[in-house]
């Protein structure tokens, strides 16, 4: 029996791919996944839930994608962000439906060692009705996004860094437990 191991980068993308923009993350794993890359795991799911944190064991780094309905990153011409998370208690009362800094924080909560690195990309979306097609501005930011993933996801950079066309933005320090 061959032994299983863990790919240490995870892309964890979630959305509804019968609603528009929301199927930008789906779409980002899909086309990731389609490149074959050693080390690198794609997941999607319609939400988060707590039950993902297991999903972070044994990773280096994750990268969370989501559509987004930030109109300022349209307005301003970015067509997605990367921020750096960390672990934070989510102000739901429910495990369903999940940010991903609490995501992190039921890892961080369960585990014997802190969750690995870190990073949401946001793809800005305009599109959202059942059955409506993907938009232009969400085609144009999930093309830009992939183009800045590939070299990173493939281990040729280091750190996620700044992308090419987008903005890293920071998320500030870790919140308290």
């Amino acid at each position: 029996m061959a032994e299983q191991t863990t790919a240490p980068t995870l892309v964890f993308a979630w959305g509804n791919p019968s609603r528009g923009d929301d199927a930008l993350g789906p779409r980002f794993a899909e086309a990731v996944q389609s490149w074959q890359l050693p080390g690198v795991e794609c997941l999607t799911d319609f939400q988060l839930q707590v039950e993902h944190a297991l999903d972070l064991v044994g990773r280096e780094r994750v990268l969370f994608v989501d559509a987004t309905v930030d109109a300022t990153m349209e307005v301003s011409g970015v067509p997605f962000t990367v921020t750096p998370l960390h672990p934070r208690r989510d102000a739901s009362f429910t495990s369903h439906a999940l940010s991903p800094q609490a995501v992190l924080q039921a890892f961080a909560d369960t585990q014997t060692q802190p969750p690995p690195p870190a990073w949401l990309l946001s793809l800005p979306g305009a599109a959202w009705g059942l059955g409506e097609p993907v938009s232009a501005t969400a085609e144009h930011a999930l093309h830009a996004a992939l183009t800045w993933a590939r070299p990173w996801l493939a281990g040729e950079a280091a750190h996620p860094g700044m992308p090419a066309h987008g903005v890293v933005v920071p998320e500030g320090p870790p919140a308290g437990r």
